[in-house]
């Protein structure tokens, strides 16, 4: 059954993260001054939350570097929210070529007359953890390979059972997941802010998409050109989940659809490419790949293992309802073994007992992928947006 194949990747991944050492990514960092960074912060109507995102940017900078924010068709007063907050901004105004990937391409060729090193791209409503900046710095430019932040939604403190299992799938995805892959030296995707870059990497990278996911698109990219993310779990990124009913699902939406249309779109390549080239980085990130957002994954085993249980009952064949079953095993282990190591502080274990009916909710957002998916960038509501 196919639906082994990332059940397992998932189980391995969270076993490697439970019970193996951080590989030492630190031992690659030098303890001398750090090249030349530039900032990059793309914000389309980012005014009420750009100003505490610069807070928590500029103590870490040093008189060289650079801080842009790339102010991309706003109406609002993200530009002089963020000049008076202490950062370059460049105004961008196309209202054909939409999203973010456009925004990063602006800044980037804005950057060609004086180019840094590095190029770090932090999204306009996250906050930086101290000493990130120059983790993700040193990092990147030691392995001249593209460096990803450990970067985590929260719900707010207030937020009900639904928001506590979407915080929790997330760590699972940002946080255990890529955590297995580092154990044993292997590559991660990109996971959209937090992100380094060296220069000479970034400024001939294909930028200029309207891709809904733009971020894992770019590091397959990366890649498969030879240079594949590393993970660095010690430079935290931050930010939180919307809290209106529109921007929960504007921005889930697009989340999935994305990831969605890449694993249909990308993973054969990666996995061929793997294959010819001989290559492990390349395989590990096709294999992770492979697997499907938490709630759809959940759903997909539940449903192999009911028509198996059908098909045990006409036929008395065994095997099918084994091998279901096993599967629906690892993947239990595989969620507990997740909430016992960064779970529990995030919901209790009788309330992610409910995560089924959480992911039943979804069946209508996974039926418009196949009838009428999500294409084009759409920003994610903000509570405070009319």
């Amino acid at each position: 059954m196919l639906i082994m194949v990332p059940v397992t990747v998932l189980f391995a991944e969270v076993l490697l993260a439970v019970t193996l050492p951080c590989s030492k990514t630190a031992e690659l960092v030098d303890c001398g001054q750090r090249r030349r960074l530039a900032i990059l912060i793309p914000a389309h109507n980012e005014a009420s939350l750009i100003a505490n995102t610069l807070r928590s940017i500029l103590p870490q900078l040093s008189k060289s570097d650079r801080l842009i924010v790339i102010a991309d068709n706003c109406t609002d007063d993200t530009v002089g929210v963020a000049t008076s907050g202490g950062a370059e901004v460049v105004v961008r105004t196309d209202l054909t070529r939409r999203g973010k990937g456009y925004a990063l391409d602006f800044g980037v060729r804005h950057l060609e007359h004086n180019s840094p090193d590095i190029v770090i791209i932090i999204d306009a409503d996250c906050l930086i953890a101290p000493g990130a900046i120059d983790r993700l710095a040193r990092l990147c430019d030691r392995s001249a390979r593209p460096v990803q932040s450990l970067y985590l939604m929260h719900a707010t403190t207030n937020a009900g059972v639904r928001m506590r299992i979407a915080e929790f799938a997330w760590v699972v995805k940002n946080r255990i997941r890529p955590g297995g892959l580092n154990r044993i030296g292997a590559p991660c995707h990109l996971m959209g802010s937090g992100m380094a870059f060296p220069w000479t990497s970034i400024r001939t990278a294909t930028l200029a998409t309207g891709h809904i996911v733009e971020d894992l698109k770019l590091g397959i990219d990366l890649a498969l050109a030879g240079t594949p993310p590393l993970y660095c779990p010690d430079a935290l990124v931050t930010s939180e989940f919307p809290h209106s009913k529109d921007g929960i699902q504007g921005q889930r939406t697009r989340w999935e659809h994305g990831h969605l249309s890449v694993i249909v779109n990308e993973a054969p390549r990666l996995f061929w490419q793997s294959v010819t080239q001989f290559n492990p980085c390349l395989f590990a990130l096709a294999l992770d790949l492979s697997v499907p957002p938490l709630a759809l994954l959940t759903l997909l085993v539940g449903a192999v293992w009911i028509v198996s249980a059908i098909y045990y009952l006409i036929t008395k064949m065994q095997f099918p309802i084994a091998v279901a079953t096993i599967t629906v095993s690892l993947l239990g282990i595989a969620i507990l073994l997740s909430w016992a190591k960064h779970g529990r502080h995030i919901i209790s274990l009788g309330n992610l007992a409910l995560a089924g009916i959480y992911a039943v909710v979804k069946v209508p957002l996974y039926a418009k992928f196949i009838l009428a998916k999500q294409t084009k960038w759409v920003r994610s509501k903000r509570d405070v947006d009319k």
